[in-house]
């Protein structure tokens, strides 16, 4: 009589701290279950991960927190969170650890979990590349394999010989390479015989504070030119509409908007240009193919220490990826309306078909399957991948 062994199933423990990592872990979760159903996930999650099957041991909320302020007071649940994980961690001993972004939580957590002979794999890389380029050394130390959405990234890691998969970015999968503008103006009520430009003002109270006044500005000097000109405001929740709403009424209470609640990707898409705040969404704008005016400021003294902190000679990912400023970036004292008009307006006016097949050539090249590739990645790691 032969006895059959079968193997136990998997087991992985995964940390996301933010909604972006929530939703990176859930497609991983997903693409991980279609090759491995009875695949177990343990660890600290958000709705979407948890609706695809990942034991929360502790809610994703508590670890999302911006601020020095909001930090240091919550500064002590935190780290009563991190040392009972690694406690519980160690003694489940998974066949992998996968902290998704929060890199001043995931990165320490895996440096103990690897010293203890567990797997470890960063999700999401940090800036490294373009500020505190030494945590590269704390990331080398730290994992077995670094995922990472863009390749200027692996080309960072190779040089200090950091183990690291470009596996493409979700966002370029979700998006398509040529979206469909007329579609996306009738879904918005959009008529389509009319300019129409988005306003993005930034998702942190900062951003909509300091970007809100010079966009709003710059929107009404580009109405004095297209007085037919349709204006799009996406904001994040709420409270940021609250704060643009007051914004509004004092320095443009006459300038007519049409205000959404969320649905940036859709307003770009529908839009022929976007006046933005510097970070990820200039991406997805750039997946839009939209064209855009990406500006950005802070307190003084904070955009001095960003200035000395800084290595890339661009801030906006389409120009990174490009190597070339493909988009106009004005920071701080030349984000000013006039500016700003001055550059939107020929965008406006104009096709911009050399700029856009930009953008597709650039979605191209970060369209990899991410979810795909970093199941693959995972499964390697553990070694049962074929």
């Amino acid at each position: 009589m032969t006895i059959k062994h079968t193997k136990p199933p998997l087991t992985i423990a995964i940390v996301a701290g933010e909604t972006s990592g929530d939703i990176l872990g859930a497609g991983l979760i997903r693409s991980l279950k279609a090759r491995y159903p009875n695949i177990k996930f343990v660890g600290i999650a958000g709705p979407n991960m948890q609706a695809e099957g990942c034991e929360a041991w502790y809610q994703m909320e508590e670890l999302s927190v911006m601020g020095i302020v909001e930090v240091l007071g919550k500064l002590k649940r935190i780290l009563t969170i991190r040392q009972d994980i690694t406690k519980r961690i160690k003694a489940l001993k998974p066949d992998v650890f996968i902290g998704i972004d929060a890199p001043d939580f995931n990165l320490s957590l895996e440096g103990k979990l690897k010293r203890n002979g567990i797997k470890t794999i960063h999700y999401v890389s940090p800036s490294v590349w373009a500020w505190k380029q030494k945590r590269v050394f704390k990331i080398k130390r730290n994992t077995h394999l670094i995922l990472t959405f863009l390749p200027f990234e692996k080309t960072f890691y190779d040089k200090f010989a950091v183990p690291c998969r470009f596996i493409g970015h979700k966002m370029a999968d979700d998006i398509a390479l040529e979206p469909d503008k007329l579609a996306m103006q009738t879904k918005l009520n959009i008529p389509h015989d009319v300019k129409v430009l988005s306003i993005l003002p930034g998702s942190r109270h900062a951003e909509v504070t300091l970007l809100s006044e010079p966009f709003l500005k710059a929107a009404q000097l580009v109405r004095q030119s297209i007085p037919d000109l349709h204006i799009l405001v996406p904001l994040v929740n709420a409270k940021r509409r609250q704060e643009f709403e007051q914004i509004q009424s004092k320095v443009a209470p006459d300038l007519t908007l049409h205000l959404l609640d969320g649905h940036a990707r859709e307003a770009m898409i529908a839009s022929d240009a976007a006046i933005l705040a510097s970070g990820t969404v200039a991406l997805e704008c750039m997946l839009a193919k939209c064209p855009m005016v990406v500006g950005y400021k802070m307190k003084p003294l904070t955009f001095w220490l960003a200035k000395k902190l800084v290595k890339t000679q661009y801030v906006s990912l389409p120009n990174i990826l490009a190597g070339k400023a493909i988009v106009p970036e004005l920071l701080q004292d030349e984000c000013t309306p006039e500016n700003i008009a001055q550059q939107i307006l020929p965008l406006l006016n104009n096709n911009n078909t050399t700029l856009k097949q930009t953008f597709l050539a650039l979605h191209q090249q970060i369209r990899c399957h991410a979810d795909e590739q970093a199941a693959n990645a995972v499964l390697d790691v553990i070694g049962v991948n074929q």
